[in-house]
């Protein structure tokens, strides 16, 4: 009778510490997948295609940012991704952001270095390069939504191995 009452004791003791140990492993689950699924500041980040045989000076990429939802102030970045194909050490892109309801608008020329002296790029990447480049800082109200327009302002109409366009947007803390 000693002997059965002291092993249920310790099936129960067993018991806790497993649902201890579950409990703790769930907690520890949950906080990994909520620290994983946060995006930080960044409002924005998204990519346009861009023929990859060539791009035209007259193909304006767009990218429509929804109402903001709080006043801040955020930064704009661009996003770039070249293959092989690209002729040139640099490129030279028109940045035109306009700001609604306000329609306040922004044009930046942004000069893109892809090489250093002595050709090797300054991207990440084998066969793609990607390349990112500040833009601007600008204050938003809350429900302020974006209209960005980017072109290229290359002497050469057409040109060859971009094969990505991006724009993001983050707030700054």
């Amino acid at each position: 009778m000693f002997l059965k009452s002291e092993i249920l004791k310790l099936k129960r003791i067993l018991k806790t510490i497993r649902l201890n140990i579950i409990s703790k492993v769930c907690i520890i689950f949950i906080a990994a997948f909520a620290i994983l699924s946060c995006t930080g500041n960044k409002v924005y980040d998204k990519y346009a295609h861009t023929p990859v045989s060539g791009w035209e000076k007259n193909d304006t990429l767009k990218f429509n940012i929804p109402p903001i939802a709080e006043r801040k102030l955020y930064s704009s970045e661009l996003g770039l991704r070249i293959n092989g194909d690209y002729p040139f050490m640099g490129l030279t892109l028109i940045i035109e952001q306009t700001v609604f309801p306000s329609r306040e608008t922004h044009i930046d020329t942004l000069n893109c270095s892809l090489h250093d002296t002595h050709g090797n790029s300054n991207g990440t990447g084998l066969s793609y390069y990607q390349y990112n480049f500040p833009i601007t800082n600008m204050m938003l109200n809350k429900g302020d939504s974006l209209e960005i327009k980017i072109r290229h302002d290359m002497k050469r109409e057409i040109l060859p191995g971009i094969s990505d366009i991006g724009f993001m947007l983050n707030k700054h803390e």
